[in-house]
């Protein structure tokens, strides 16, 4: 797993302070959407802070509809991590539940895109992940502290064959 250079922890660091990440919090997924759509998947503006993103496509929890949604995923091997910190908002964020109800969804990293299995983590196999996510951004610290009253979900998602 590949950490962040003293230049992306610097960048971080800003993007970490809360009204710089109310400000990206509705504006991040349109970017790297836009950056995703023109590169065919294969890049991602968030990219040059060191994160792998992903394109998760799972099915609505309450609708039914499909639903699009840009991460940061934490890759380990074939499998993929995902923390639902919202930001550090109040709530879960609507994937997690998406996941929670139809845990099949389909993933797009750089460029291709496979079918995974999603399951919440717990115990020692979560704080892996967890202590995984935070060496990639810590953030992910931030988050937990505005969201105290939630515990953040960690979510798995592994390749079906």
């Amino acid at each position: 797993m590949k950490r962040p250079n003293l230049i992306q922890r610097l960048i971080h660091r800003f993007i970490m302070l809360k009204p710089v990440t109310a400000f990206f919090a509705t504006r991040t997924h349109l970017i790297d959407g836009f950056v995703l759509k023109i590169t065919n998947g294969r890049h991602s503006l968030s990219e040059i802070l060191g994160w792998n993103i992903v394109q998760i496509t799972t099915i609505g929890a309450k609708t039914g509809d499909v639903h699009k949604s840009i991460l940061i995923a934490v890759v380990d091997g074939e499998k993929i991590a995902l923390i639902g910190s919202n930001f550090g908002r109040q709530h879960n964020p609507g994937w997690y539940y998406n996941l929670k109800k139809h845990p099949n969804c389909e993933v797009q990293l750089n460029g291709i895109t496979r079918t995974y299995l999603a399951r919440e983590t717990e115990g020692e196999e979560r704080e892996t992940y967890w202590n995984k996510a935070v060496a990639l951004y810590a953030g992910y610290e931030k988050y937990r502290q505005r969201a105290s009253h939630r515990r953040i979900p960690v979510v798995l998602l592994e390749p079906l064959k």
